[in-house]
């Protein structure tokens, strides 16, 4: 009775001191390091109240050492014990807080496999018990040797060894399963967070990312999903982005051809990614001309969409001033040339003035595929060609204009890039300027758009199954 109150007073000065222990030594610490530190404090009170207990008995009751001892390797087994039961306690609280608050702990930088934790308790544990196990026997030994030998004190004694090593195993049994139980709730805890943030990411919500709340492979998992989700974050947002891109960079291409007499004109432009270099335009010009614009910027993609935007912006602008087609892209070369010299990007393009009222044609050319003249009288087929190097490549190369004087009704004009002539089919061919004659020759007759599908139609049944590897952009002409 006096032990028992004496070890009870023990505890209860230690359960005191362990409050402000707990705020100062574990709370204060990382999360994932929590659980350890409360191992270690309570380890550690129960190591003090058996030492504590040892010491007082020792003074005021001239207590043996050896059951002294005994009563530290107690409290020590039973500080144990007790104390993995709280560090479980306070891993599962760090888990059940990160998820509930969405607090994002870094992921483990050094890795406490699970297999290592269990066999550190199992081995502690095994230690224990054969140390309890050893001095009830050796104690119970001792015993027996003392008591008479008659064969009712022997079967008594036979009794009490039995029921007392009994209730020893029946006490370390109740706390092994009682660590399991709550690590099991704990791994639990740690699947259910898991799985719950994968069906979500499975479903598209990438809202919620998986707390790291342990250094096992809990932790590492959880870093890892964490690193794809974050991923995955990224792609959604640059397809998003990309896709605006595309909504911006489709509303600046032409939403539908000009109105102008004597004239039937069509334009598309097909992008191989969501965005691209190629464009085209059509320019009101003074005395009721009309210019034609289809430029090629070099590579594809969204570094070419931008430039193809800032050109789109220049040649605007300088084609709102006076002065004759020649020096307007010479001047559209000067400034687009500050912006590309540290890139080596390029823009080809291929721009046509048509005066109605004159019947005449005017172009000037940087370094793109000419354009194609369809002559419905004769049947034959011109280029509008000349000499000219790519914008953004010399800033002070001068631009010369190119004419042609008349045309008979009915004929056609064809302005595209190189990704129209250079597609290629299942067979590695490239679709040429043959087969875009061919069928220019079999649907003159039909209006600019019905031409421009055509092609388009002819294009996607020699290409087959094989992707389309550059921008294609299409101006038909048709000359009333």
């Amino acid at each position: 009775m006096v032990l028992g109150v004496i070890l009870l007073t023990a505890f209860f000065v230690a359960l005191a001191l362990r409050t402000p222990l707990e705020r100062l030594l574990v709370l204060s610490a990382p999360e994932p390091s929590q659980p350890k530190r409360q191992f270690i404090l309570d380890f550690i009170l129960c190591l003090a109240v058996g030492s504590a207990v040892m010491l007082y008995n020792l003074t005021a009751y001239n207590f043996p050492v050896l059951s002294g001892l005994k009563v530290v390797l107690g409290c020590g087994i039973a500080g144990f014990f007790l104390s993995l039961d709280t560090a479980l306690a306070r891993e599962r609280f760090v888990i059940h807080q990160a998820y509930t608050i969405d607090r994002l702990l870094a992921p483990p930088k050094r890795l406490y496999p699970m297999t290592r934790k269990f066999s550190m308790v199992a081995f502690a544990a095994t230690l224990f018990v054969a140390a309890i196990i050893g001095l009830v026997i050796s104690g119970d030994v001792a015993w027996l040797a003392k008591i008479s030998q008659s064969e009712m004190s022997i079967a008594q004694a036979q009794r009490s060894v039995t029921y007392e090593v009994f209730f020893v195993m029946i006490v370390l049994l109740i706390w092994v399963v009682n660590l399991i139980v709550s690590y099991s709730r704990n791994l639990k805890l740690l699947f259910e967070n898991e799985t719950s943030v994968l069906e979500r990411v499975s479903q598209g919500d990438l809202s919620k990312l998986v707390p790291v709340a342990t250094n096992d492979e809990f932790g590492v998992i959880a870093g890892h999903t964490n690193t794809m989700i974050n991923g995955l974050r990224h792609r959604i947002q640059l397809v998003t982005d990309l896709k605006l891109a595309e909504e911006v960079q489709q509303n600046l291409l032409p939403q539908e051809p000009p109105s102008v007499v004597g004239l039937d004109i069509a334009g598309t432009s097909k992008y191989c990614d969501e965005t691209g270099g190629d464009y085209y335009d059509y320019l009101q010009l003074p005395k009721d001309r009309l210019g034609v614009v289809v430029a090629d910027v070099s590579e594809h993609g969204v570094g070419a969409a931008l430039l193809m935007t800032t050109a789109r912006a220049l040649i605007r602008q300088r084609a709102a001033m006076t002065g004759d087609i020649a020096r307007i892209f010479t001047d559209v070369n000067q400034e687009l040339y500050k912006d590309v010299k540290e890139t080596g990007r390029f823009m080809t393009m291929f721009f046509l003035e048509i005066d109605v009222s004159s019947k005449m044609l005017r172009w000037i050319r940087a370094g793109h595929d000419p354009a194609i003249f369809y002559d419905a009288e004769k049947d034959t087929f011109d280029e509008l060609a000349g000499e000219g190097m790519a914008l953004g490549v010399d800033k002070n190369i001068e631009f010369h204009e190119f004419s042609r004087q008349g045309w008979i009704a009915g004929s056609v004009v064809i302005v595209a890039t190189d990704g129209i002539r250079e597609a290629l089919g299942e067979q590695g061919e490239m679709f040429g300027l043959d087969r875009l004659r061919e069928v220019i020759r079999k649907n003159f007759t039909e209006p600019a758009e019905a031409i421009q599908d055509a092609i388009i139609k002819e294009l996607r049944i020699f290409q087959g199954d094989t992707p389309q590897q550059d921008d294609m952009t299409l101006v038909v002409v048709k000359l009333l």
